[in-house]
């Protein structure tokens, strides 16, 4: 067994008795000064140890080959009708998506952006196969030309109203006046136009107040008008429809006879009709309340230059350029996966280290205001994207924090012969930015504290001796002694 006693003799910490020692006022102090030195130091110390310390580095895209870039938007359209608008996305590989509807929303808006209704259907207009009667006949006119002086009268007085929106220079209304026509003398011999309603054309180069009053910006375009069918929770606005099917003399007498079986025969009074229970009919769909809308969603795209394209389009109904104004307000438009709570967590810490750029666009509004001198205007953005990843070094190996995607954006409006357009062209960067946490160790915290305990009591332990020492030596020399 080890004595005790020779325990004792390794003992780096040996105890000086306390009636062998003697205190005083300046070592009172300097011990004061050296526990505020230590507490200070410490601090100092443990918020560099808590601090979040980065390399930064440009390095090749390290995304793989089949990797896709998601892109999230909301824009706001004043003046573009859901009806007709169109998301498509192409890109240099040659991918041409056209009126992606599976992942896009739109809802009526008015002119201040505020929502009127519920989601606008979203899916894409039917494929109309018959734009007219194969041999054309002339059969007169047998529709009533309507304007914006009786249109309001007609439609009070007649229980349906089926109405042809047309422009004389456009093909598909061309190829539609035959039938549509027929289709008129048809109807007033087996009906009574008095209690079944009527056929009428609007000509919208002649009524252009009119078809805008009734958010008309594709030709042609039929709206089925009913008597008594304003719903006042909706403010007020016409539960009209729109007809999208088949153009020719047959399918129109039949669409025909199916509104005028569906009016009510106990005499044609205001009434509200639920309609939660009718099944959708792709060719027959509410016309749209107002001319704006707002257009939200995503879509994927390979990450190679392409473009966003958002504009009016139908394969079967034609544009006035001069008309389509494609003025719009950027709420978002980013690039990259949503954030789940974990990466939102950790992209609020590492925010100030990096670009803060990832949502350029929100808040802008590009608006044209509509006339002769800007006329069919296409906004083109063109924006540059830079990925940037934060990894992180645990345990010797990197662990992915978050990934970004931030981008510059230059905008421009072009004065086009063609329908205008809102064009938001991006091109990915071949390089990334790669930010690097590097965690400090805790051995290295921990040496650094008993550094800072240790040396602050060392050199305020030699201060302490010289300031003792030397006030000795004063009272030694003031009493006349010799050293």
């Amino acid at each position: 067994m080890i004595s005790s006693s020779k325990l004792k003799s390794v003992d780096f910490y040996r105890k000086i008795p306390r009636d062998l020692t003697e205190a005083s006022l300046s070592g009172a102090g300097l011990s004061i000064l050296a526990a505020l030195a230590m507490v200070f130091l410490f601090g100092m110390e443990l918020s560099n140890y808590l601090a979040v310390n980065t390399t930064t580095s440009v390095i090749v895209d390290r995304s793989s080959d089949g990797d896709f870039l998601r892109i999230d938007f909301n824009l706001s359209f004043p003046a573009l009708s859901c009806e007709f608008a169109s998301v498509d996305v192409s890109d240099v590989l040659g991918t041409n998506r056209l009126n992606i509807t599976k992942t896009v929303r739109k809802f009526s808006i008015d002119r201040n952006l505020v929502p009127t209704g519920s989601e606008f259907h979203s899916g894409p207009i039917p494929t109309v196969n018959k734009h007219g009667d194969d041999v054309e006949e002339d059969h007169g006119d047998g529709s009533v030309s309507l304007s914006s002086r009786n249109f309001d009268s007609y439609s009070h007085q007649y229980p349906i109203l089926v109405v042809n929106f047309y422009a004389p220079w456009c093909y598909w209304s061309n190829r539609l006046k035959p039938s549509w026509e027929k289709t008129a003398k048809i109807m007033r011999d087996r009906y009574d136009p008095e209690m079944d309603g009527l056929h009428m054309t609007v000509d919208c180069t002649e009524e252009v107040d009119l078809c805008r009053r009734h958010h008309v910006q594709g030709y042609p375009s039929i709206r089925v008008f009913r008597k008594g069918s304003d719903v006042k929770e909706n403010q007020g606005h016409h539960d009209h429809e729109s007809y999208y099917g088949e153009r020719d003399t047959e399918s129109l007498v039949a669409a025909m006879e199916t509104y005028v079986a569906n009016i009510p025969k106990e005499a044609h009074m205001l009434a509200l009709e639920d309609k939660s229970n009718k099944t959708v009919d792709p060719a027959k769909r509410p016309a749209p309340l107002t001319s704006g809308c707002r257009i939200e969603g995503f879509v994927r795209v390979k990450k190679v230059p392409g473009n966003v394209v958002i504009s009016a389009r139908s394969g079967s109904h034609s544009f006035d350029p001069s008309q389509i104004n494609v003025s719009h307000y950027v709420t978002e438009f980013s690039f990259g996966k949503k954030l789940s709570p974990r990466m939102l967590y950790e992209f609020k810490r590492l925010s100030p280290y990096v670009g803060g750029h990832h949502d350029r666009l929100a808040g802008q509004s590009y608006i044209v205001k509509h006339g002769d001198i800007n006329a069919n205007v296409t906004i083109e953005h063109y924006l540059q994207i830079v990925k940037t990843e934060l990894v992180t070094l645990r345990s010797s190996k990197e662990l992915k924090l978050l990934e970004e995607y931030e981008y510059t954006a230059h905008s421009s409006l072009v004065h086009s012969f063609y329908v205008p357009v809102v064009k938001f062209h991006f091109e990915p960067s071949p390089m990334q930015v790669l930010v690097t946490e590097v965690p400090r160790s805790f051995s290295h915290f921990i040496t650094n504290v008993c550094a800072i305990i240790g040396g602050v009591f060392t050199v305020a332990g030699i201060l302490d001796s010289i300031f003792h020492n030397t006030i000795r030596l004063v009272k030694k020399v003031e009493l006349g002694k010799n050293i």
